[in-house]
């Protein structure tokens, strides 16, 4: 069973950056879509953005266009989430999860679409 570490976490002032990372143990993520996920105090899990296996597309929610990047590293197996001009409303728990994309795929955006997934990172915001 495939299993999913978040890291990178942490406490950053407003206007911020912060790059959380994904990492996988037990399969590696290649040939996986990887998408990250955020869930602040009393909402619902969120869709934030997600890569393509091959790292040829990304797609973000409206919320976080302009600021948060997605890339990955196959040699390291590794995707991070990079976070740039960070706002108090961007604390949460930040999950990445993965789900094998066949090729053409769309990148998937709903939590049901996935197959695996992280304990989840803190990241606090303060102004």
């Amino acid at each position: 069973q495939a299993q999913l570490l978040e890291s990178g976490g942490g406490l950053v002032q407003t206007g911020g950056s912060l790059r959380l990372s994904c990492a996988a143990s037990g399969r590696t993520l290649s040939n996986y879509a990887v998408g990250w996920f955020r869930q602040a105090p009393e909402k619902e899990r969120e869709f934030v953005g997600a890569i393509s296996w091959n790292a040829d597309s990304t797609y973000f929610s409206d919320f976080v266009k302009g600021r948060f990047t997605i890339s990955r590293d196959d040699a390291r197996d590794m995707v991070y989430l990079q976070m740039n001009s960070l706002k108090s409303e961007d604390t949460a728990v930040y999950y990445c999860a993965a789900v094998p994309q066949p090729t053409g795929a769309p990148l998937p955006q709903h939590e049901r679409d996935y197959d695996y997934w992280g304990q989840g990172t803190q990241v606090t915001v303060s102004s």
